[in-house]
């Protein structure tokens, strides 16, 4: 049976990395730059407001909560309240940071853009960044195109990130000091099926194995397995670009939509979406 979404929340501009925590989704809504919050019912808490646009989150051991300033590049901590600057990424961001997944020790990875994405410059690689909690930020992998969502596995042991313009998911072997090795493709997704070439955004993982990709140019959220095997595909009416695993037994998928990515549309039209759906296998690991 085919599945289908429902609205939880709409009237938003551009929703962001969505993560499931204390009974509730928290996410990042670009371009009022607030960082918000919504329970299963639907009611909205304002968690903070930036001052730059906010966009992939994470929490540390601590409670801190990792908040991604996309424009200024930087990485921003919450704690008590209080909003401060937890690394400068400027220098190893060719442009604007983007997603992230927190560990479970702090160790945020953090993608960015790589070139100018709506100002038409020619497609670039990027590197993948870490912040160590208390320490200066790193390049810890090189030659990613728009590095993205990613997921950490219950085991912690491997990473694994969406390469938007490369169209696959990469994984890592997690070394003991978050370094990063072993590099190879977990999935193709330009392979899956002839005239269809998703591209991943935002992903998450389940207890199977498998990882939800939200594709905004094929306007779905589908569920591969390793190698690329497509197992499961929901449409949406507008784009998809992120995805989360939550609700009571984390089988509620919840998927980030718009009709569009670019400031002045998102603003104009507040066409951004929370949806959800049901589905049979619970979400693993992190975000």
């Amino acid at each position: 049976m085919e599945k289908k979404t429902e609205i939880l929340l709409e009237g938003l501009t551009f929703t962001e990395g969505p993560r499931w925590r204390e009974d509730r989704l928290f996410f990042s809504d670009f371009f009022t730059k607030r960082v918000l919050s919504v329970d299963l019912q639907g009611n909205v808490e304002t968690i903070v407001e930036t001052e730059y646009q906010p966009s992939g989150l994470g929490w540390r051991p601590d409670g801190t909560l990792l908040i991604v300033s996309m424009n200024d590049r930087k990485l921003l901590g919450l704690k008590d309240g209080i909003l401060k600057e937890e690394a400068d990424l400027s220098d190893l961001a060719s442009f604007h940071c983007n997603d992230m997944v927190v560990d479970n020790l702090g160790n945020a990875y953090i993608g960015n853009f790589g070139f100018d994405l709506h100002g038409g410059e020619k497609l670039k690689s990027t590197n993948l960044i870490l912040v160590r909690p208390g320490k200066e930020p790193e390049e810890i992998a090189q030659d990613l195109y728009f590095p993205n969502g990613a997921v950490i596995t219950p085991d912690s042991k491997t990473l694994i990130i969406g390469e938007t313009f490369g169209n696959k998911l990469t994984a890592f072997d997690i070394n003991e000091d978050a370094s990063l090795s072993n590099r190879r493709v977990w999935a193709d997704l330009s392979s899956i099926k002839e005239d269809y070439s998703p591209v991943p955004d935002g992903i998450c993982l389940d207890e199977e194995g498998a990882i939800w990709v939200a594709s905004p140019t094929t306007s779905d959220v589908l569920r591969v397995a390793e190698g690329g095997i497509l197992l499961d595909r929901i449409e949406v009416e507008t784009n998809a670009y992120a995805c989360m695993l939550g609700g009571e037994d984390r089988k509620t998928l919840y998927i980030s939509t718009s009709k569009d990515s670019s400031e002045e549309a998102c603003l104009t039209d507040q066409s951004a979406k929370i949806e959800v759906v049901r589905v049979d296998v619970p979400g693993a690991g992190l975000p």
